[in-house]
């Protein structure tokens, strides 16, 4: 095979030099442009990452949510529900009737009972008429027996007479002991009777059903006319006295925690924080391996941690307070000075506090 070779004039030398700059000019560019890219990427990325806080000495937090503990409303008795007086969403105070239950075969019970005490106390009065005669008897008896130990002495009464009047005296006496014996046993006839009549009385008072916790109505579980067996749920309320923050610390800042520690709580919602105090440290750990045996295992052991914002501040905001809201919690560590909140966390502002507490945050 025969190759043929091509010469190459000066012509086609530039523009072939002229192709290749152009390629190596375009290349340039784009890298340029790729790198310009890449350091905007990165300082926006840098400028836009979430920054650690920094906390004073003695102050950790911790992760959590607003919990709050839930109360059941049950029936006590078997029955039909005859009414429901709260709805979902609504506020309930300690006491309040919350629902009724139908008490109609209740009240037929309870006027049977007391007609049955009536009864027990008529059967006492007949008892109480028959010991007095029998006391009478035995007055009687023994007057006689009196009479016939003096006739006796005169040889006046034969012996056999004397101990027919001593006998009779001993059934006079047997008669008051029975008859008083009678009596005690009625008394105590109207006080069982009694205690039916209370019994029934007291479930028909076990029937109108009361809040024991002052909160908010979560679930209506329950509509009148249905029949519930004992322990049947009606309501359940969510308790405002009980509310709190659950959060977990690792064991070298859990130790350091006491009950009573000052701490506070700032929602997810809010950016200022609300005054609380720990009301629990777990005396056992969390998510603790079967065996700790390295140091990065002993490092995993968490403590759980409740802290609990001021009731007075729960009472004054009780229309904001929702159950489930997720924000972070900081506690003041036994040992160190006291903390500057105000510094790291904006204070209440003042429509949030109580009266008192606004007037002593304002001076």
């Amino acid at each position: 095979m025969r190759c043929t070779v091509f010469p190459v004039s000066l012509r086609d030398e530039f523009y072939l030099f002229a192709y290749a700059k152009g390629v190596f000019v375009s290349g340039l560019r784009i890298s340029f442009f790729v790198v310009i890219v890449l350091v905007a990427g990165a300082a926006y990325y840098y400028l836009t990452l979430p920054q650690e806080q920094v906390f004073p000495d003695g102050v950790v937090a911790g992760n959590g949510r607003v919990e709050a503990v839930q109360a059941d409303v049950s029936t006590k008795i078997p029955g039909r529900v005859s009414e429901i007086i709260l709805k979902e969403g609504d506020l309930v105070e300690i006491g309040d009737v919350v629902a009724r239950m139908d008490v109609a075969q209740l009240e037929a019970q309870l006027m049977r009972a007391r007609a049955e005490v009536l009864s027990a106390k008529s059967q006492v009065e007949i008892a109480q008429a028959q010991v007095a005669v029998a006391r009478y008897q035995l007055e009687l008896s023994e007057s006689t027996l009196r009479r016939a130990e003096k006739l006796l002495s005169r040889d006046n009464v034969s012996r056999e007479s004397y101990d027919i009047t001593a006998t009779e005296r001993d059934v006079a006496r047997a008669g008051v002991a029975s008859a008083e014996a009678n009596f005690k046993a009625a008394m105590r006839n109207v006080n069982a009777a009694q205690a039916v009549a209370d019994e029934i009385d007291t479930q028909i008072a076990d029937a109108e059903l009361k809040s024991a916790v002052f909160g908010r109505v979560l679930y209506r579980l329950a509509e009148p006319g249905e029949v519930l067996g004992t322990g049947g749920k009606i309501l359940t309320i969510v308790n405002y006295e009980d509310i709190y923050m659950e959060i977990f610390l690792p064991a070298h800042q859990a130790h350091l925690v006491n009950v009573g520690s000052e701490a506070r709580v700032k929602l997810d919602i809010w950016d200022f924080g609300i005054p609380a105090r720990v009301s629990y440290v777990s005396p056992e750990s969390q998510f603790t391996p079967k065996q700790v045996e390295t140091e990065s295992e002993r490092d995993k052991l968490m403590f759980r941690i409740k802290i609990r914002p001021d009731q007075e501040l729960i009472l004054h905001n009780i229309e904001r307070v929702k159950a489930g809201l997720r924000g972070v919690a900081y506690v003041h560590l036994d040992g160190f000075p006291d903390p500057d909140w105000s510094t790291f966390l904006p204070d209440m502002p003042p429509e949030a506090l109580p009266q008192d507490s606004a007037g002593t945050n304002d001076s």
